[in-house]
């Protein structure tokens, strides 16, 4: 199992209507908390940020731009 780590970018699992941020949204971890949490930057296809939100690992997916030896 690949662990999320500093910089790595990641794909919500699931909405946070409260956030404005829903399933599917893309950001990239910006800090590495205690307890598997994360503090995870939202910005749009310009780089501005809509959102800065800590998350615990559940709800986020890494993701990966190559592959992945087993």
């Amino acid at each position: 199992m690949h662990h999320i780590q500093l910089l790595d970018v990641v794909v919500l699992n699931e909405s946070l209507p409260d956030q404005n941020l829903q399933r599917g949204s893309i950001g990239t971890v910006v800090e590495v908390l205690e307890n598997d949490d994360f503090l995870v930057k939202f910005a749009d296809l310009k780089g501005v940020a809509y959102a800065m939100v800590e998350l615990p690992a559940s709800f986020l997916i890494k993701v990966y731009s190559e592959p992945v030896s087993a």
